[in-house]
């Protein structure tokens, strides 16, 4: 008896294959991280939430609750996830009464330039707000950030 109880506990307490427990972003997804607040996402596979270190004054980040380890891991299957992650982006926005979508920056860090190792669109508005380091950092497709678009081309090849 003892030994089939031991084995449940070890059962329980193992992780799912899309959660990585050291991994902040499926913390957070999960609502382990109190100290971050998510913000409405009205799609169920992802979360919403404020960039801990904002280069402009709207920049959201936006999560799929699942562990995707960066763009690069996606898939040609998983082209409306990214969609679904854009589409999420522009509610944010549209919800925090940003609605001038031109002035907009959606993307993703390229590996070895992610801080996080979770897939995560950043969401920046106004562009014309970035300071020069912003600038640099969410460049258009330089060679460590890609928008969203360019991720779908891509994706779509």
């Amino acid at each position: 008896m003892a030994a089939a109880q031991a084995c449940e506990g070890a059962a329980e307490s193992r992780e799912p294959a899309d959660y990585d427990g050291k991994c902040v972003f499926c913390r957070i997804a999960r609502g382990q991280e109190p100290s971050t607040e998510l913000l409405h996402c009205e799609n169920e596979d992802l979360v919403c939430f404020r960039d801990i270190k904002p280069a402009a004054p709207h920049h959201y980040l936006v999560v799929p609750k699942k562990h995707i380890g960066n763009c690069r891991d996606l898939k040609k299957d998983q082209v409306a996830l990214v969609e679904n992650m854009v589409a999420a982006g522009r509610a944010i926005l549209e919800k925090n009464n940003f609605t001038d979508l031109k002035n907009v920056r959606m993307g993703f860090h390229m590996p070895p330039f992610c801080s996080i190792s979770h897939l995560h669109l950043h969401v920046i508005a106004p562009v014309t707000q970035l300071g020069f380091v912003s600038k640099l950092i969410y460049r258009v497709n330089s060679y460590w950030f890609i928008t969203a678009d360019y991720l779908i081309e891509k994706l779509r090849t």
